[in-house]
């Protein structure tokens, strides 16, 4: 056997081992659900078996009656997010770099950070009303504390060695910014990222729940408890689970690709 053919064994091992491992915490935890259901240890009606609650899931896939639902909390997730980006990064990243900017914000930051988005819903309703204007802004405003504050600190963090070894070759102003701080500091920045848009799921599902809406995971899952469609607001919750499991997904395969430097 070569070389080449020893190694990719080797990561053929690797990968089913590490699909094993991935696989073993699910299949256990269906197996106790399984059984709880089995011994009617907890009411049927309040916890209906896996299988019940996956043929309720895979049919309400099929007959594409909760698609809408995924369709609407998904929208309002990326668009959440998205003006996150656009007004958390250059503020943290200012706030990293500029002395005056950071001590000039840090006391706000840190109180609004301390204070949960989910106590701000009736400010919220009160400026932006009851439609998805009022949702998005709550998700906004959470997701975007959290991505300020890990740009600012990935700034911080930039190696400092490299910052010398740039200025020391005059490199200033916008050339330094784009070859030495921003790369130094996106590992951290895509690290909040990955954290703001998991907080944006769980404020747009909560505040689907609560603030008016006739579509979305969260007001799907608050109308099959109230109705006692339990398998339904069990199929509700592992399609946002599934959700967020994607999305960060998603931003694993872009930070390989986008930071593979990154530890070098």
């Amino acid at each position: 056997m070569s070389r080449l053919e020893f190694l990719k064994t080797l990561s053929d091992k690797d990968g089913t081992r590490r699909t094993g491992y991935m696989l073993l915490t699910p299949l256990l935890i269906i197996l106790i659900w399984q059984f709880s259901s089995s011994l009617e240890l907890v009411n049927a009606l309040f916890l209906p078996g896996p299988w019940t609650v996956f043929s309720e899931l895979v049919g309400l896939c099929l007959s594409a009656e909760i698609l809408p639902d995924v369709g609407a909390t998904f929208v309002r997730v990326f668009v959440s997010f998205f003006l996150a980006i656009i007004i958390g990064t250059p503020i943290g990243m200012m706030m990293g770099y500029f002395k005056k900017v950071y001590y000039s914000l840090e006391f706000v930051v840190d109180f609004f950070r301390s204070i949960p988005a989910t106590a701000l819903f009736p400010l919220f309703l009160l400026f932006f009303g009851i439609g998805d204007a009022a949702k998005i802004a709550i998700a906004v405003w959470g997701s975007t504390l959290i991505i300020v504050v890990n740009s600012m600190y990935g700034v911080k963090h930039a190696n400092k060695l490299r910052l010398r070894a740039a200025r020391a070759y005059k490199a200033k102003g916008f050339k330094l910014f784009r070859h030495v701080i921003l790369p130094e500091s996106l590992p951290e920045i895509v690290t909040g990222y990955r954290l703001g848009v998991s907080l944006c799921l769980i404020i747009v599902i909560v505040v689907e729940m609560f603030i008016g809406t006739n579509v979305g995971l969260g007001h799907r899952i608050l109308d099959a408890q109230l109705v006692y469609k339990i398998p339904e607001m069990y199929s509700a919750i592992i399609l946002t689970g599934v959700l967020g499991y994607a999305i960060n997904k998603l931003f694993m395969l872009l930070e390989k690709k986008v930071l593979h430097y990154s530890g070098r």
